[in-house]
């Protein structure tokens, strides 16, 4: 009777001790399969964003810069087609073409686009910081499946010790 409460006790440890292993080889592949993955994609659309608030800061410099030390206009050189360069003078700086999303242009005045370059930035920086949250949550979420992995692995050794 004895050793069938034994074997039984035994047989049960070893099916906790599997369930346990089965469940740290299942929150690994959810680290590596999940959050890993998501955490790459929010870096990505980060790097994305930041591109995109660095050639809205580029064209307010360049904006000022015309308008500071280029009143008078400026000259170019302008590819006509088949890489062929013509130079070419601008004389009048009253307004500019800006892309404004899907390749639509707007013409603006110079302090209506360094206006326009502001606010999208402001916009652009907002929608980073929301994704920069997201990304310390998954962070914080994979410590914690770490955390949770350290844990089970520690009880597998306390039950073998046992």
């Amino acid at each position: 009777m004895q050793i069938k409460s034994k074997n039984s006790s035994e047989a049960q440890r070893i099916q906790e001790l599997a369930a346990n292993e089965a469940r740290i080889t299942q929150i690994e592949e959810f680290i590596n399969e999940v959050l890993k993955e998501d955490l790459r994609q929010l870096e990505k659309c980060i790097g994305q964003f930041n591109e995109e608030i660095m050639e809205y800061v580029q064209l307010k410099n360049t904006l000022q810069t015309f308008d500071t030390h280029l009143p008078e206009g400026y000259k170019t050189q302008v590819n006509i087609g088949s890489n062929i360069f013509m130079q070419a003078r601008v004389r009048k700086m009253d307004s500019i073409l800006v892309n404004v999303g899907k390749d639509i242009y707007l013409e603006m005045t110079i302090p209506e686009a360094e206006r326009f370059s502001d606010t999208r930035v402001k916009i652009l920086t907002k929608q980073s910081d929301v994704l920069r949250e997201e990304s310390v949550k998954k962070r914080a979420q994979i410590k914690m499946a770490l955390i949770a992995i350290s844990e089970r692995a520690k009880l597998i050794q306390q039950d073998d010790g046992k």
